[in-house]
């Protein structure tokens, strides 16, 4: 088998890939339908966009190192249907307000949290399920794959969108379709969660009920030099940065008046990139820190090139480019959070990981969309842009600091002067360059 596809020799990760595939799909079909039906239909602005999407995130900045803790604590494939349902309730729900004409801003912001919820409890199961499934010689690999497959579906996702919007008459009842499609979608994951062989699965003994759970989960991270340098990149990226959501939305319509169809578009183009950094990522054996930081630092560029291009023909035939640098830098950080996380903390790693590179959204959409409206949609990427700058600065100032303050965990069980040591028995060396 190629080394870019050997994740798949397991079996029971080739039902996860294959369903998630499905419901990727779906889930960025709904983002364009949601982003449309508030910008258009409901007349909502860009503002209103950029609190669909701060609310859509918001569960995740409160609920996620919680979910960690529960991740953790029950075992994930279960965990994992019960979110996927969840998600598909919501869903559902805004597909039959919209379908009978009847969405108003406070029930897609209702749909929003609500969505939220159902992915602050799925991100850390399903990024710490992956490990069980695959075991460590194949989880770089499954990590790539798995941002192959979301990208997968977000080059395809957006343009069905757009053209099924476009079809059907861009109104509600257009969007209310997407939403039902979307709905629908969940179940292929459900279906082939339950189809999985249990045997195979490297399940690693379940957290017991008990007190402090997440301060130890927090504790661990902190001692970690090389963690708080990928969350410190990632939060300023994630927070400022990839909002792309209402900048893609905001340059389509206010800057060159363009429609769904080519705002879906933008979407799938942009996952052109994406999509190629998956692939290349697959195959990538060792994760080196200097990647991260040119990641980072060609993703802010990147950003401010965008906000400068004078036609949409030019913007969308760049946006591949700005996909490949965030991708790689997504990519490159989750595994080597992964990597270095010992397996029985993972899931609260994993959490606090999700929530800084998702939480940060309800605090930046609404900023972004803010800017967008009195500014300029420019000035949405050239923000998005320095602020990722900044950040990669800021990493790397933080992580020299901490490393020379010595807080990095020993093979004896000593530690630095970052937090107290609550896993003695699962001591390994972390920062390493």
């Amino acid at each position: 088998m190629s080394p870019t596809f050997r994740a798949l020799s397991n079996p029971n990760y080739r039902l996860y890939l294959a369903g998630s595939v499905v419901s990727n799909t779906g889930t960025w079909m709904m983002r364009v339908a949601q982003d449309w039906l508030v910008l258009r239909p409901l007349d909502g602005g860009g503002s209103a966009v950029g609190i669909t999407t701060g609310l859509q995130f918001l569960p995740v900045l409160l609920l996620t190192p919680y979910a960690g803790v529960v991740a953790d604590r029950m075992p994930k494939r279960r965990l994992l249907q019960l979110t996927q349902a969840t998600m598909g309730f919501f869903s559902l729900l805004g597909a039959v307000v919209a379908l009978t004409g009847h969405s108003q801003l406070w029930v897609i912001y209702l749909c929003a949290v609500g969505l939220g919820i159902g992915a602050a409890f799925d991100s850390p199961a399903r990024q710490s399920f992956v490990s069980e499934m695959v075991g460590p010689d194949h989880l770089q690999n499954a990590v790539g794959l798995n941002s192959a497959s979301f990208n997968a579906a977000r080059l395809v996702g957006p343009a069905l969108a757009g053209l099924m919007i476009g079809a059907l008459g861009s109104g509600q009842e257009a969007t209310g379709a997407v939403f039902l499609v979307n709905a629908l979608s969940y179940l292929a994951v459900i279906g082939q969660l339950h189809r999985m062989n249990p045997a195979l699965l490297n399940t690693p003994k379940l957290r017991g009920r008990g007190p402090g759970a997440l301060r130890e989960g927090v504790a661990y991270v902190r001692s970690q030099p090389k963690m708080l340098f990928v969350l410190v990149l990632v939060f300023f990226a994630g927070t400022f940065g990839m909002n792309f959501q209402i900048t893609s939305a905001l340059m389509a319509t206010d800057v060159f008046g363009k429609g769904a169809g080519e705002f879906g578009i933008l979407g799938s183009t942009l996952a052109i990139g994406s999509l190629t950094a998956a692939l290349l990522a697959a195959r990538r054996g060792r994760i080196r820190m200097r990647l991260l930081v040119i990641a980072s630092l060609a993703f802010g560029v990147a950003e401010v090139v965008a906000g400068s291009l004078p036609t949409y023909a030019l913007f969308a035939i760049f946006t591949p480019v700005i996909g490949f640098c965030t991708l790689t830098l997504l990519n490159s950080a989750n595994a080597t959070m992964q990597l270095e996380s010992d397996p029985l903390m993972r899931g609260r790693v994993m959490a606090l990981y999700m929530t800084v590179v998702q939480g940060g959204t309800p605090l930046g959409a609404p900023v972004v969309g803010w800017v967008g409206e009195t500014f300029g949609a420019r000035w949405t990427l050239w923000l998005g842009g320095g602020f990722t700058i900044l950040g990669a600065v800021l990493a790397i100032a933080v992580y020299a600091r901490l490393t020379r303050a010595g807080g990095v965990l020993t093979p004896s069980g000593a530690t630095g002067n970052l937090g107290p040591r609550v896993w003695d028995d699962q001591t390994v060396v972390r920062a390493r360059s």
